[in-house]
């Protein structure tokens, strides 16, 4: 017990930080204060996961909860135990430094992603991942690519889906990542329509709750939608763009901003109103409707 106690004490000087972008978990922003992230618990695309590099805690503001990098372990492998996280740590302490964070300490130069290969899309732990968010693998495989990339040494595959300027947007069960340049995606097959969503699984989603919407539409996925400016050239020629956009205050903000730049604009997502975004709908649980009393 003393030296599980000893273990934990020495565990706790890792960085969080560093240990985020040992497993390809990087930055959305940072200083010298602290590092927002994608959070790496569950899905989403606004970062609200902040870690403070002055108290070296981090704070998950969607689920509500944080704590310590031991805390931080239990939640990324299944809450597993102390002894099993301290294992995890154990494996990997040889890359991080234990000293802790001085105040005026000045962030280390973010890693880059390097793609070793895109072939087709057929790892088994993949076609699990799409088919538990209800995507039929042989609908992402005709957009999508199986990415094999490096990170600080280490090797990780994904779903990948390129974007315009040749970099990667990646997905697997446990992390959400993008290789730079960093660019939106764009599906140009000569239709007179353009629909428009924010990432990779809403675009997947959008396609298997509309199957026939490739034959009359093209497809742009924002990736982020800080790019809604970016996308205006190649939107402007279209008759008609459909925009599902997600159900939230970013999402509905940028809605806003392309329905006034946009004419031909039109917003979609009152189809899943209820919900959060497209594969929230797709995945929603089935209601049986009562039939009327006669």
């Amino acid at each position: 017990m003393k030296k599980e106690k000893l273990q934990c004490d020495t565990a706790r000087e890792i960085t969080i930080v560093d240990f985020l972008k040992e497993n390809a978990v990087l930055p959305q922003r940072e200083n010298h204060k602290e590092a927002w992230f994608l959070s790496p618990l569950r899905e989403e695309k606004e970062a609200s996961f902040k870690v403070s590099k002055l108290l070296n805690r981090w704070y998950d503001h969607g689920l509500g909860r944080g704590g310590n990098i031991i805390d931080l372990v239990i939640a990324m492998n299944n809450q597993c135990s102390i002894r099993e996280s301290l294992s995890i740590l154990n494996k990997i302490v040889p890359s991080f430094s234990f000293q802790k964070q001085e105040i005026l300490a000045v962030p280390e130069k973010q890693g880059e992603i390097k793609i070793q290969s895109a072939r087709n899309l057929q790892h088994p732990a993949l076609i699990t991942y799409l088919r538990s968010r209800r995507i039929n693998p042989s609908v992402a495989t005709q957009y999508a690519k199986e990415v094999h990339y490096s990170f600080r040494s280490r090797t990780y595959f994904a779903i990948g889906l390129e974007n315009i300027s040749g970099g990667w947007e990646l997905r697997n069960p446990y992390f959400k990542n993008a290789a730079s340049p960093k660019d939106f995606s764009y599906f140009n097959t000569g239709k007179e329509m353009l629909s428009i969503t924010e990432g990779m699984f809403d675009f997947f989603s959008l396609l298997m709750l509309y199957p026939r919407l490739p034959h009359k539409s093209d497809f742009l996925i924002l990736n982020s939608v800080s790019f809604i400016n970016r996308i205006q050239k190649v939107a402007l020629p279209y008759s008609k763009i459909g925009l599902y956009l997600d159900n939230d205050p970013a999402g509905r903000k940028a809605a806003k901003r392309l329905l006034a730049n946009l004419s031909n604009s039109v917003d979609m997502s009152a189809l899943y109103e209820e919900k959060k975004d497209l594969n929230q709908l797709l995945t929603a649980p089935i209601q049986r409707q009562r039939r009327p009393v006669r």
